[in-house]
């Protein structure tokens, strides 16, 4: 029950840090396109390459805390990204991930399940 319980708070410590991540990244962006000149093509990679590094350091951050379990820990942080996407864009937009969007938000997974194997490894050393 207790190593539930840690992988639990784990995965909501990876989501915390995910949307503070996400939070301050997004005024940072918004900041830089009201005041600089930048394209749309530079915002994509821009947005891309961030939330690479957000998920990243969330996956981190959750097997630090879970200490164990890195790629389940990873998987679950990614996936609370991907849902809440998912639910913004459905609800907002009324529309389902396309093709290339479901690459990215794989590649999202992929990168927080990196972290958080990796944080799990540098908590067992």
């Amino acid at each position: 029950m207790n190593m539930r319980r840690n992988l639990i708070v784990a995965i909501a410590y990876g989501w915390i840090t995910c949307l503070i991540l996400l939070i301050i990244t997004s005024g940072i962006i918004a900041f830089s396109i009201r005041l600089l000149t930048v394209t749309t093509e530079n915002v994509f990679y821009i947005s891309i390459i961030t939330g690479l590094i957000i998920l990243f350091i969330s996956g981190l951050i959750a097997g630090i805390k879970g200490k164990e379990k890195g790629l389940l820990l990873g998987v679950f942080v990614g996936l609370g990204f991907v849902g809440m996407t998912f639910f913004l864009q459905y609800v907002g937009l009324n529309e389902a991930f396309t093709i290339k969007q479901a690459t990215y938000q794989l590649m999202y997974v992929i990168a927080a399940v990196i972290g958080s194997v990796l944080g799990v490894n540098l908590t067992n050393r």
